[in-house]
């Protein structure tokens, strides 16, 4: 429980009915009876706005700088006491745990978080990686015993030093490099310098293709895991329909309908469990039972099979999910959208992207600004290209459907733009099931 009346890391005053909460959130909807409300400043809206809200929810108390009931109540600080006081309270509470796992990379950082999560038995973050989101995550499972995974995900120059700061992980993890969020980053030179912070001064684990961002004289003591030439190998790798299958350290590995991307994730979570001495056996049928969020490779097979990676999307990210489609049996086809945060070369990189799948595709659509670049098939909103889609899908077809999502978009935008492609994996799902 977290008490507001303990002894905490930052001057506060707690109102006396202020009450021990489970967990913190920063958005007030999440607000309950068992969840307090941290009231941070936002680019439009501050927190404070929302305390009424959370107090009527029933939040045990609200990290604020109004003097309300069941406050716990900080300086101001110019609007920025509550945030202050919850990093230092993060801080506090992560230095009790005995291991954190910091994972960072251009593509595969969910799906790394959650296989290395299940062979370490770890807490790990939730969908969101944000300051906000990874310090409430902190104070709530730092104290606990088991491990904790934390993905750290970054789109500015200087952002992973800020979150080292407040993760402090004791291992560091670049799963891949590649082009993404080049808007504000610059090039993928600067992407692999602002991602390697994560290395600095720890363990460091990278996977094999981002192993020659990292050489030993600028990294030293970094060390590479996936297949092929790396320090620590998956052996005889095999992917079919069904899932990956490989060997590690004489153990074999099976994982139901997984891609290289999730084997290469599993290496990740086997090497995490033999440095932390944990049975590799083990670590294995827990590797088999991963289950990852809707729209990460997530496989439907069916009288044609769909891949939902309608998630996010780099080119980097878009390469791996096209080697995977093209790896499997029966006719395929790739589905494919804009990818945001690229930058002046945008429209290049579709272009490069497109070209790629026309090689791994036996049949190509793209949707929305770059769709002629991304596919033969080209499609200016996503209703014009479902039309499309569905006449054409038959039995034995695997269907690939990758964009970048749209988080705030109106239904109009995500179909100009050709994001929110979650759209069409279900409507596929239903003509599938139900036609």
């Amino acid at each position: 429980m977290l008490d507001p009346h303990a002894t905490l890391p930052f001057a506060a005053v707690p109102h006396p009915e202020a009450r021990p909460a489970r967990r913190l959130t920063w958005d007030s909807r999440e607000a309950s009876p068992d969840v307090a409300f941290v009231a941070l400043p936002g680019e439009r809206m501050h927190g404070n706005a929302f305390v009424e809200a959370a107090l009527a929810a029933g939040a045990p108390f609200v990290l604020t700088d109004l003097d309300v009931p069941r406050a716990l109540r900080v300086p101001s600080q110019e609007g920025a006491g509550a945030r202050d006081a919850l990093f230092a309270w993060a801080r506090l509470e992560r230095a009790r745990n005995p291991l954190v796992v910091g994972i960072t990379g251009s593509a595969g950082k969910t799906t790394a978080k959650s296989y290395a999560a299940a062979a370490l038995e770890a807490h790990y973050m939730p969908v969101y990686n944000t300051m906000p989101a990874i310090a409430c995550f902190l104070i709530e499972y730092g104290a606990s015993d088991q491990p904790l995974v934390v993905e750290m995900g970054i789109d500015r120059v200087g952002e992973m030093a800020e979150l080292v700061e407040l993760v402090q992980p004791d291992v560091g993890v670049v799963t891949s490099i590649g082009p993404a969020h080049l808007e504000q980053l610059g090039s993928i030179e600067g992407i692999a310098r602002e991602k390697g912070v994560i290395l600095q001064g720890v363990r460091g684990l990278v996977g094999a293709q981002a192993a020659a961002y990292y050489p030993p004289d600028q990294y030293p003591g970094v060390e590479s895991y996936g297949f092929g030439n790396v320090d620590h190998a998956g052996q005889n790798l095999q992917v079919t329909p069904e899932g990956a299958r490989f060997t590690f350290g004489g153990v074999d590995i099976a994982l139901p309908l997984a891609a290289p991307v999730q084997a290469e994730a599993a290496v990740l979570g086997l090497v995490l469990a033999q440095l932390n001495g944990m049975p590799l056996d083990n670590a294995a049928e827990r590797l088999a039972q991963v289950s990852l969020p809707g729209g990460r490779y997530r496989v439907h097979p069916g009288r044609y099979t769909v891949i939902d990676d309608a998630y996010n999307a780099s080119p980097l990210a878009v390469q791996a999910a096209l080697d995977a489609l093209h790896a499997l049996p029966g006719r395929r086809i790739s589905v494919l959208g804009r990818m945001l945060e690229l930058g002046p070369t945008e429209q290049e990189l579709h272009a490069q992207v497109g070209a790629y799948a026309r090689k791994r595709a036996d049949l190509t659509y793209g949707v929305g600004p770059y769709a002629a670049e991304l596919g033969e098939r080209a499609f200016a909103t996503v209703p014009d290209l479902l039309s499309a889609l569905t006449t054409e899908v038959r039995d034995g077809d695997v269907v690939l459907i990758k964009a970048s999502r749209g988080i705030s978009w109106t239904p109009e935008r995500r179909a100009q733009e050709g994001v929110g492609l979650d759209v069409v994996v279900n409507t596929l799902l239903h003509f599938r099931d139900n036609g």
